[in-house]
């Protein structure tokens, strides 16, 4: 039965989120369950695409890269695949009407990693709409059920809040991608060359995307409301530790958030939500 195949199919995207993201999961988790599997069907799919160029280092990355796009783009057209993660996002690209550009944006970035090690200032902004931005406007558009308005509406807000987690992540992982991916994002901004000037301009960038975030937040149906003010929460945090630490430190270790501290994060964010504080 396909019922049952789209069942499987589910539960592996969910799997690939718990397994993958400890604090995306958890964020997800606070989602009401009438959109909690689309956004696990979204990020299975992404991840997946990014687990290709980012660590399969012992395989022809570009064969399964290339691979996948196929499936995907199969998947799209025939609304099945044997691939469970595609067949999952499929069914969630088309209930909710998910535009294609927003697909294959990513698809494009996720390609650039292959073969670009330093991005210019446009690459660079190309790529964070695509990696990030995108990313963001797919799960708008589940969170808004795929109502036009409402989604041209929050647009832009999404796709700040998507650049400002990613951002996040590339101060975050800026020692591991320039040491076993030979990779840096920011523009003119190597592992040698961070200090504490060009730090401080990077977190300022990202704060003024996350204050353009937080103001679509609070504007989100009540289904997705908590969840995605959750995960705001959770990177708010992981800057916050970022901003503290030195540059020389950013640049021999990686700096995370506890899973203790992440529980913390979660019981302190639903006391400001429920006093309408956010």
């Amino acid at each position: 039965m396909k019922s049952l195949f789209d069942t499987v199919s589910k539960e592996c995207s969910k799997l690939v989120t718990n397994t993958y993201s400890t604090s995306f999961s958890m964020a997800t988790k606070m989602l009401s369950d009438t959109i909690r599997q689309d956004i696990y069907n979204i990020y299975g799919f992404v991840r997946f695409a990014d687990e290709i160029v980012d660590t399969f280092h012992d395989y022809d990355k570009e064969k399964l890269f290339k691979n996948f796009e196929r499936d995907l783009e199969n998947a799209l057209v025939d609304k099945i695949s044997l691939n469970p993660i595609l067949n999952s996002f499929q069914a969630t690209y088309h209930q909710y009407g998910i535009d294609k550009h927003l697909v294959d944006a990513f698809m494009n970035s996720m390609r650039l990693d292959l073969k670009k090690d330093y991005l210019s200032e446009q690459e660079y902004r190309d790529y964070i709409y695509g990696s990030a931005d995108v990313v963001g406007l797919m799960c708008l558009k589940v969170f808004v059920n795929g109502n036009n308005e409402t989604y041209e509406d929050l647009k832009s807000s999404a796709m700040s809040l998507g650049s400002a987690f990613q951002k996040v992540n590339f101060l975050r992982d800026l020692k591991a991608d320039f040491e076993d991916l030979s990779r840096t994002y920011f523009p003119n901004t190597d592992l040698n060359e961070l200090n504490e000037v060009s730090k401080k301009a990077i977190i300022t960038d990202i704060e003024e995307d996350f204050a353009k975030g937080l103001e679509g937040i609070k504007r989100l149906p009540l289904e997705a409301r908590f969840g995605v003010f959750m995960a705001y929460r959770y990177y708010n945090k992981l800057l916050d530790k970022l901003k503290k630490t030195p540059a020389l430190e950013i640049k021999s270790t990686r700096i995370r958030v506890p899973n203790y501290k992440k529980v913390e994060l979660l019981t302190r964010s639903y006391v400001k939500y429920q006093l309408n504080l956010i």
